[in-house]
């Protein structure tokens, strides 16, 4: 059975197993079957367009990120490849084909039970960030019960996040009632609250610095097709630093400026397309909800409303958003550059890079789009992400290489920078492995404290971060943002 589950999502992909995804569950929504059918093909079109936008972009960004690299010449033995190498491990796995059928039915029992308030399932395709600890643990364990059930855990507590942040992500991104819930891009919750207030005590929260401000000051300097050349010609220049008398140099510099503006510029449309695949259901449940709370005589107030719930959606949604671009896109010099200082890591971000935009979008959501916040933060973040990714390397690479990820020639230790740069994952991942029934058991209630919190002191939790948001200068709501 779980073969026949493996050939069928290889041969038909996440193009067109996510439109069927969201036509179904449009239909179960009530939404009228024209209007589901139109959503089914904005998602494929959607995922269509990111998926050639990243193909064609990724090789040029690889190659400029490696002409930096090689112009410090400092060698780090754990090589990021992509996620795509650790997608395809985790469905050639027995404990991550598992997941993948039985975790969906189990995102739909405990939905309905009402133990989440995300609707996880619509989000399917991403249950590969879970399946890949699963099989990372069983690689190293050979203990297949323990190994499915720390991807069953880690599901766990990544809706307890996913819902944290869900008002401030839905309100951020102008997709009501929806929510991003994909493991490796969530745990940045956690330090956009915590360093909050130390951001705030610097005087970040003072710093205009977000996409709006920008145009507003900037004029055409401001858009971010005009931004995407700028920042495409400073990495470019980083990138050619010893050759910038050659010809070549400047060729390679002014096209990659251009190649980024036209990301900039194109991304946000094919962003806009993909998200008109989730607003009718959205809407759909906003509507429903307002019934039942207009029936019960009570006031809508969407932090308060017990009733409301998200639907996941893919992390795509939110990639084209000027501020998480922009922020994204920023942090890639950034990054290669701490990978080479930071005393003790042996990871060299490459190829995800590209997927910074995707990490930073709960951070993004969680400041209004304070970009300064959000670099601040994802250095933090991704520089104790870099120490997981090293930690992880071995096991990493020897998964990968086991279940049917070809490793590139001249290589010896590979990770992912998006699946395995995660703190949070990492410990949790070691507690499992250990064996330990204290660590796991530590684990366990840890997530059942924070459960109990989120179910007793929800509208609190959110007014609380409505709140923090608010304090970012030159904000008054989220229509401060640039509309996408």
């Amino acid at each position: 059975m779980l073969e026949a589950v493996n050939n069928f999502f290889t041969a038909f992909g996440a193009s067109v197993v996510v439109p069927i995804m969201i036509f179904v569950i449009a239909l179960f929504l009530k939404v009228r079957p024209k209007t589901a059918m139109m959503s089914a093909f904005y998602a494929g079109v959607g995922l269509t367009g990111f998926g050639w936008i990243i193909t064609e972009f990724t090789p040029v960004v690889t190659k400029i990120i490696k002409q930096m690299v090689d112009n410090t010449g400092i060698k780090l033995p754990v090589v990021d490849i992509s996620w795509q190498a650790g997608s395809l491990a985790s469905f050639g796995s027995t404990v991550g084909l598992s997941f993948f059928v039985f975790g969906l039915i189990f995102e739909l029992i405990i939905f309905a039970l009402g133990i989440t308030k995300v609707f996880m399932a619509s989000n399917l395709w991403n249950n590969f960030g879970l399946m890949i600890w699963g099989t990372m643990a069983y690689y190293v364990t050979h203990n297949f019960w323990l190994s499915l059930g720390l991807s069953f855990f880690m599901l766990l507590y990544t809706l307890i996040l996913a819902e944290v942040q869900a008002d401030r992500w839905s309100d951020y991104y102008g997709v009501k009632n929806a929510t991003v819930s994909s493991l490796h891009n969530i745990e940045q919750t956690i330090p956009a609250i915590i360093l909050d207030p130390l951001w705030n005590l610097l005087g970040f929260n003072k710093v205009k610095m977000t996409p709006a401000y920008f145009k507003n000051k900037l004029g055409v300097f401001g858009e971010p097709t005009t931004l995407g050349a700028l920042l495409g010609l400073i990495i470019g220049i980083l990138g050619n630093i010893n050759d910038l008398g050659t010809v070549k140099a400047w060729g390679q510099i002014l096209q990659f400026a251009i190649q980024l503006s036209a990301v900039m510029t194109i991304f946000p449309l094919v962003t806009g397309v993909f998200a008109k695949a989730f607003s009718p259901l959205a809407e759909e449940i906003d509507k429903n909800r307002k019934k039942e709370v207009v029936e019960e005589g009570k006031e809508i107030d969407a932090v308060h409303d017990k009733k409301r719930w998200f639907l996941g959606v893919d992390d795509g949604v939110g990639y084209g958003e000027p501020a998480t671009i922009i922020s994204g896109v920023i942090l890639i010099p950034i990054m290669v550059l701490i990978a080479f200082v930071l005393p003790g890591n042996r990871t060299l971000p490459v190829v995800d890079l590209i997927s910074l935009p995707f990490m930073v979008e709960s951070i993004v959501a969680i400041t209004r789009g304070n970009i300064l916040k959000v670099i601040a933060n994802g250095i933090v973040w991704f520089s104790l992400g870099l120490y997981a990714s090293s930690w992880l390397g071995t096991v990493y690479t020897g998964a990968v290489s086991h279940y049917g990820a070809a490793i590139p020639a001249g290589v010896v230790l590979i990770t992912s920078f998006n699946l395995m740069a995660r703190p949070l994952n990492a410990l949790v991942f070691a507690a499992f492995i250990s064996q330990n029934p204290l660590w796991i058991g530590l684990c366990i209630v840890v997530y059942l404290v924070l459960l109990y919190v989120l179910r007793r002191y929800r509208s609190q939790i959110w007014t609380y971060l409505n709140k923090m948001a608010d304090k970012n200068a030159g904000f008054s709501g989220s229509a401060d943002k640039i509309e996408y």
